[in-house]
Formats: C-alpha cells, structure tokens, sequence
C-alpha cells in the first residue's frame, strides 16, 4: 500500500480533504446509521465528570475519526491513526467478499457496548510494520485462519496473531472503578470541605480491590461519606483502610500540578490520585491497592493461554500484544524496569511457547506515534531456543529490541 502523504509532512489543504475522505470511507464500513448511534451514545456518556474524560480517552479512535471525517483539522497524533484508516479502506476494496465481510464485522464489533476499535487498527498497525520491514503480508484471519497474518520475506513464512491485553488485568484497584468512585463522592466531598475549609489528604489502602462490578464500590462510597459525617479521622476493616490528615504544608503551599506531583512521589506511580475544589478548600484521595500491581504478569499468562490457541505450530509464530488501559507514564515505567522483558522471556522458556519466535508488545504509545513511544515502534524478545530464531528472513520482526 502506498505511504498516505499526511505522514510526509505537513497537512496542508488538499491532504486534509483527503484524509477527511478516507476517515468519512472507514465510517462506512461501520455503516453511516450504526456510526451515527455510535457517536451519540459515546457523547452523552462523556458529558461530564472523570467518568466522561475517562471514555473520551478509552475510545480515542472514534473520536478522532469523527472529527476527521466532519474535516476538523488533525492533531500529529490522529495522522497515525488516519493512516490505519486508509489502510482499512484499500484493504476492503481488494478483499474477496467472505473476507470484506469479516472486516466489517469486525468493525462493528469495536463499537459495540464497552468494545473500542484498537483490536482492529492494532491489527492494522502490525500489518503496516510488517510492510514497511520488507514483507509480504496476508490477512490470514479475515480468510478464516487462527491466527490474523502471515509474513513472507526470502522464502520464509511467519504466523503473527495479534492480542490486546488490559493493564486492569494486573490491577486490584480499576482505574475504571475509581473514576467512577470519584464521580459518585465528590458532591459529598464538597459539601464536607465547605463545613470544613482547609487542605486534606485521605488516603485509602485496598486490601481486597475495587472493581467496577463488585459491590465493594457502592460500599466504599458509603463508608467514605459516613466517615465524614461522623466527624471520625479513620476507619479501617479487611476491605478497606481509610484515614484523613491534613496535607503537609510544603504540598498545600503548591498549585494543583504541583500539589498532585507531590503526592504521586510520596504514594508512587501506582497510586490512583483525585483532587476536589470546593472555594479555598481542597482534598486529595490517594488509593493504592493492597499489593504491587502485576501488569507484566498478567501478559505472561495471556501469552501461555493464547499462543496455542492462536498459532499453528507448522511455521515460526509471532505473538504481537498492545497492552491496553495504560498511560506513559506507567508505559514508561514498565520498559525501563525490564517487567515487559523479564516476562516474556520467562514464557519462552515455557511448554506454550513452543511455536513461537518471538513476542512485541506496544501501547498506544506506539499505535498513535505520540511522543514516548518505543524506538523501534515496539519492544520485541526473541525466543533463542526456537529452529528459525536465526533465519535472517524473518531477523527485522524478530531480533530482541533491548
């Protein structure tokens, strides 16, 4: 496919109507009417509150591509994601019908309910990576294969089975639960700060987690206001640890950048921070989880309950994952503490990784091309016991990036 020309430089007119044509054309996939009810849903949900910010971030894709396709000017970070549209439409032209088909239901699938569209241009990504590394691609899995491409270079085939797994999965505490959270206290939050003008901090420890499903989230609503009301500093079971002190002064002293910078380096990058208003006044919640989040963890056992469900074993195999549900920060954290390398080479040393050469991992980062991404795009770890770890064929989709 060829190379958009948005990505070459500056988007001037004519490459602004064009990609508002090609963003309009993906829209069409989907179907006009179904896009159209997509989009209405989505605003109504984002109107207001941490929640509606949270969606807008977890459903980036449609957003942008909205507003492309309604010829609003780009952002850097949506001429990635245009491109992945483009490819997505010449894709469906060339595709035989049975195959077209499963593009659009797949489509149709990343804008149902909770579902997003990053499986799709994650595959679309994977495949555009591929390309420009000198290989053939075939979407196997639109043709009805387990696995989604495969990869041909100097006589050598790769299977490639793409998989997004959310950071949550690692998590006690859900990000998603605690937006949530801080919607439903913060009125009672401001009612209290206004009864009671200063600077606080309560902090809440988690022993048992906080989902958006479980009960423990209306529970802990409950006992938050009730600890308040009572006029009570504390109040602790096996479910939850909750204290209320006053902020420190060098942290209340500062702005609300400032502020929230200083609590993040006293509870860590894992700590899941919100700050309410109420005149002068102000509190800040700092939750935290009962133990150590195992983001790393949680790929490495996708990884073992995937691949052989997803790769044939009859050519070297090639696990690409986008992990999902994190920020650049903690994406940032898990490459420079080695947590990415250090599990995926444990699983390629394991039963379930015998058919595969080697596995990538990206965020959104790297899907959006934003500042902070991976060098090469992703982090890829070879698996050096595999027969065609050293086929140079396949060398620039499977050679260790660290």
């Amino acid at each position: 496919m060829d190379t958009p020309p948005w990505t070459t430089g500056i988007v001037d007119g004519k490459n602004r109507r064009l990609m508002s044509q090609q963003s309009a054309a993906f829209l069409d996939l989907a179907g006009q009417a179904l896009w159209r009810a997509r989009m209405k849903t989505l605003r109504t949900r984002a109107a207001s509150g941490r929640a509606g910010r949270h969606l807008i971030t977890r459903h980036a894709i449609e957003f942008m591509l909205d507003r492309l396709a309604g010829g609003a000017a780009p952002e850097p970070h949506e001429q990635a994601i245009a491109a992945l549209a483009q490819d997505a439409v010449r894709l469906a032209r060339r595709l035989p019908t049975p195959a077209r088909s499963r593009l659009r239901e797949m489509v149709r699938e990343g804008l149902d309910g909770e579902a997003t569209l990053v499986p799709l241009f994650h595959l679309l990504r994977t495949a555009a990576l591929q390309r420009a590394r000198g290989f053939d691609v075939h979407f196997a899995g639109l043709a009805g294969e387990r696995h989604d491409l495969l990869i041909t270079r100097d006589g050598m085939e790769a299977e490639i089975a793409c998989d997004v797994v959310s950071a949550e999965e690692g998590r006690d505490v859900h990000r998603g639960a605690w937006v949530r959270l801080v919607d439903q206290i913060d009125p009672d939050l401001q009612t209290w700060l206004a009864a009671h003008p200063g600077r606080y901090l309560l902090k809440l420890t988690l022993p048992q987690g906080l989902r958006v499903a479980d009960a423990s989230l209306p529970a802990l609503h409950a006992r938050i206001r009730d600890m308040l009301a009572s006029q009570r500093r504390s109040d602790h079971d096996e479910a939850a640890v909750l204290r209320l002190d006053p902020l420190m002064l060098a942290a209340s002293q500062a702005g609300e950048a400032g502020l929230l910078r200083s609590v993040r380096e006293a509870f860590g990058d894992q700590a899941h921070l919100a700050l309410t208003n109420a005149g002068g006044s102000l509190l800040v919640m700092a939750a935290r989880a009962g133990r150590e989040d195992e983001i790393s963890a949680a790929i490495h056992r996708r990884l073992a309950a995937v691949a052989p469900a997803r790769l044939s074993g009859t050519r070297p195999g090639i696990m690409a994952i986008l992990v999902e549900d994190t920020d650049a920060r903690e994406w940032r954290g898990l490459r420079e503490r080695l947590e990415l390398e250090g599990e995926a080479r444990q699983f390629l040393t394991r039963q379930e990784a015998r058919a595969v050469v080697a596995v990538s991992c990206c965020s959104r980062l790297e899907l959006f091309a934003a500042t902070g991404a991976a060098p090469e795009g992703e982090l890829r770890f070879r698996n050096p016991n595999h027969p065609a770890a050293k086929a140079a064929a396949l060398a620039p989709s499977i050679l260790s990036s660290i």
